[in-house]
């Protein structure tokens, strides 16, 4: 879990964290969805996660949820949204990679909670890896590799590189 005093401390220096950001009223929610895990400990990453996004974006009203496995669902954390107030709300995929969770699952998933919720307004973002080209349309070839994601990548090569392969050898 994040502490209270790390996470005010961190708010002074993100972009975006004012009280001018703090707004209920017709916020846009977000929902972050994973694959969900039979490891609590699994679980309890994304909803640290989605507490570190929501102190680094400002957005008010932010959700973990679970495709599949564990709770909460992508129906109940929609609820939570709409409670809190959310006239629309966006899945973020918390997935590397659109295959058939992002194609079918999660659209599948999100259908029944705009069913549920016909006043509110639902998006799906693209998954964390991959970003559609422009107005192409959702063609598995009109993907791109998001440049971060290298970026990502090449930090963890080079502190494997580091702690690892550069690491003293211990007898």
């Amino acid at each position: 879990r994040i502490e209270p005093s790390a996470t005010s401390e961190l708010a002074a220096d993100v972009p975006g964290s004012s009280e001018t950001l703090k707004t209920s009223t017709g916020e846009t929610a977000v929902v972050i969805v994973d694959h969900g895990s039979r490891r609590q400990a699994s679980n309890e990453m994304l909803e640290q996660f989605a507490e570190l996004y929501q102190l680094y974006t400002g957005h008010c009203v932010v959700e973990a949820a679970h495709m599949e496995i564990a709770e909460p669902s992508i129906m109940l954390a929609a609820g939570k949204c709409v409670e809190r107030g959310a006239q629309s709300i966006v899945i973020a995929p918390y997935f590397l990679s659109r295959g058939r969770h992002i194609q079918s699952d999660i659209p599948a998933l999100v259908a029944e909670a705009q069913a549920e919720y016909p006043h509110v307004k639902f998006a799906i973002a693209d998954p964390i890896g991959m970003r559609l080209s422009g107005s192409e349309s959702r063609a598995w070839l009109s993907c791109r590799i998001d440049q971060l994601m290298v970026q990502l990548i090449e930090n963890r090569v080079q502190d494997a590189i580091s702690n690892r392969l550069e690491a003293p050898e211990s007898n």
